[in-house]
């Protein structure tokens, strides 16, 4: 992650999880809440954080658009 790395890195958890992002990130992304913690203090991140964030957030955005189109679906009474 470039520079402000641990600005994106709250901003992602947060808009995935809420205020309390760090330990449900932590476990989607298979390492310790005290491993992300670090990384949000500025701690050294792998090289495969942005990828793996990317991830996390496409797989959000898909389940999202799912969600969309069952409530779209039912607004017309289609469900």
């Amino acid at each position: 992650m470039e520079e402000g790395g641990s600005d994106l890195l709250r901003l992602v958890g947060e808009a995935l999880y809420g205020p309390q992002w760090q330990t449900p990130l932590s476990r989607d992304l298979k390492v310790t809440d005290r491993t992300v913690r670090n990384w949000a203090a500025g701690s050294a991140r792998p090289n495969d954080l942005p990828d793996r964030l990317l991830s996390l957030l496409r797989h959000r955005a898909e389940h999202l658009r799912e969600l969309i189109s069952l409530v779209e679906r039912s607004k017309n009474g289609a469900c």
